[in-house]
């Protein structure tokens, strides 16, 4: 059983929803696998990864404004603050939301449904370079 990875980065503009599923898809169908499991992690722990709907913006909209409401900046039991009041928020929401995913492979492509799609949801408030890493195991047929 062949096992692949491949790592790039994605640039963020701050807090939000950033789609991945494009980069993701395109390396996967360059690949011989073709029946597998691909995990998809991301390096940081003030970031993390979502599958969500891709149809319709005001989702995206509405899941920022709900975790912005769920974890409040500046709440006085933080005690670590050294990076800035969007850090200990954003190390919050990386534990409520997930730092890998894993997506069934089916003849070469990713098992999606119709209004899924593969996000990077940054939780800092400024711009990072986020390190993402594929790792697929299956069959080549």
């Amino acid at each position: 059983m062949p096992y692949l990875t491949h790592d790039f980065s994605i640039e963020t503009r701050g807090q939000g929803l950033y789609t991945i599923t494009r980069e993701v898809a395109e390396w996967l169908a360059a690949q011989t696998v073709r029946t597998g499991l691909l995990t998809v992690f991301i390096q940081h722990t003030s970031a993390s990864l979502v599958i969500q709907e891709n149809a319709d913006p005001d989702v995206i909209r509405d899941i920022n404004e709900f975790f912005k409401h769920l974890v409040k900046e500046n709440a006085p039991f933080y005690r670590h603050q050294s990076e800035g009041p969007d850090d200990m928020p954003s190390h919050i929401r990386s534990v409520l939301t997930a730092t890998s995913i894993s997506i069934p492979v089916v003849d070469g492509r990713l098992v999606l449904g119709t209004w899924q799609g593969i996000y990077v949801f940054e939780h800092r408030a400024h711009p990072h370079r986020r390190s993402v890493v594929l790792h697929l195991a299956g069959d080549a047929k």
